[in-house]
């Protein structure tokens, strides 16, 4: 069985690297922590290939559209691979993919906020499999994000203890 970045690497996607924060911008948390069994990931936004944070930006159903909102959630999920591989070494500890929590920018009367988050399920389903890849999963509107992105992800793996 291939491994994780080999599947990755087969389905053209690359990791980015770590996000660069912008000017000015500390975070007194981590973006990983492990506990036991279980690493918990802090609320991600998408990055590019360069470890800037990626456009569009702006509200989901009025500057940004579902379409690109979901490729922000695709790349969203990429950003917490390369977080979760920083922590744990290899991205194979990860046994199962549990929680999922999703927040979409939505503009007023934006509803499809499920469908945007698919973009990072369909993404995590494609590289881990059903049985490893399926999450309990939350995908929420809100009034607002940092610096205007669309998505934030958050949420937990079981992983095998290192």
């Amino acid at each position: 069985m291939p491994s994780v970045e080999e599947r990755l690497s087969a389905l053209g996607y690359a990791l980015p690297p770590p996000l660069k924060l912008p000017p000015g911008v500390t975070l007194p948390f981590p973006w990983v922590r492990v506990v036991g069994s279980r690493a918990i990931f802090s609320g991600h936004g998408p990055v590019d290939a360069e470890g800037n944070l990626a456009g569009p930006f702006g509200k989901v159903g009025a500057e940004v559209t579902e379409q690109e909102a979901s490729h922000a959630a695709r790349l969203t999920g990429l950003a917490i691979l390369a977080s979760l591989r920083q922590e744990l070494g290899s991205l194979d500890r990860i046994k199962a993919w549990t929680r999922v929590f999703g927040m979409v920018n939505s503009a007023p009367g934006f509803v499809r906020q499920p469908a945007v988050i698919n973009g990072f399920t369909e993404l995590i389903l494609d590289v881990f499999g059903p049985q490893r890849g399926a999450h309990a999963r939350s995908a929420i509107g809100v009034a607002e994000l940092p610096f205007r992105i669309p998505v934030e992800i958050e949420g937990e793996v079981e992983i095998e203890r290192g």
